[in-house]
């Protein structure tokens, strides 16, 4: 288990999540761009899901308005019961901060800050009396304590990836978000970013959905979703 110095007031419960007749589509001249239509799946507490699919057939755009980054035309998303639609963008964001974790394919870490200020940044947002400490422990975990104090351009890409994944990790979420989390990076980074996303993941005892092209980590997931030019074709438990 994690030291419990990462977050002094325990862990998140696994999230739910319901997806129902989710869709999105985007105004263009010459009509309605359609991204999403009529996606529809429940994920229960503790699932680790892959979503697949060819590149354009809305994979990205799912997590998003699964994580409460975009809204919807159509449908809703609610988390542990709450529908996201109802609140407005102060509340998405309180959600996020209490529940989501997210990591992004381009690591999305803030070139001004230095790998503790980015782990940190999360639970001074949420109002953590102490941020630093939790930071320090998440970060250690992940390798990195000897470069707490490196900016992200004095990081390797596999560096700057454990940095996002301690920062996802640090609030201990109920429901973590992967967008593409190895598609930066070369084959044995790569794979050593899955071992430890996967091992983080047991360790928090969080809701898994990610977004992939990578045949080696969606068979990590219990379970796929693959999409088709917006919409749900298939949902299975995946082979082991």
């Amino acid at each position: 288990m994690l030291d419990a110095t990462v977050n002094p007031a325990g862990r998140t419960a696994p999230a739910s999540l319901e997806v129902d007749a989710l869709g999105k589509s985007v105004p263009l001249p010459a009509g309605d761009l359609v991204i999403l239509r009529d996606v529809a799946f429940t994920v229960t507490p503790g699932e680790a899901v892959a979503v697949v699919g060819a590149s354009g057939s809305g994979k990205s755009t799912l997590l998003s308005l699964l994580a409460g980054l975009d809204t919807p035309s159509t449908g809703r998303v609610s988390l542990d019961g709450q529908p996201l639609s109802t609140l407005d963008e102060d509340g998405r964001a309180r959600v996020r901060g209490e529940k989501v974790g997210f990591v992004f394919q381009n690591f999305q870490l803030l070139p001004a800050l230095t790998a503790l200020e980015n782990v940190m940044l999360p639970l001074e947002l949420r109002g953590d009396a102490d941020a630093a400490g939790p930071a320090r422990a998440i970060l250690g975990r992940v390798g990195l304590a000897e470069r707490l104090g490196h900016y992200p351009r004095q990081l390797s890409g596999g560096e700057q990836q454990r940095v996002a994944l301690a920062r996802a990790f640090v609030t201990r979420p109920g429901l973590l978000f992967a967008d593409e989390p190895t598609g930066n990076l070369d084959t044995r980074t790569g794979a050593a970013i899955i071992e430890l996303l996967f091992e983080l993941n047991a360790q928090a005892g969080t809701t898994l959905i990610l977004v992939t092209h990578d045949d080696a980590l969606a068979a990590r997931c219990g379970r796929r979703l693959r999409l088709d030019a917006g919409r749900l074709v298939g949902d299975s438990a995946t082979e082991r």
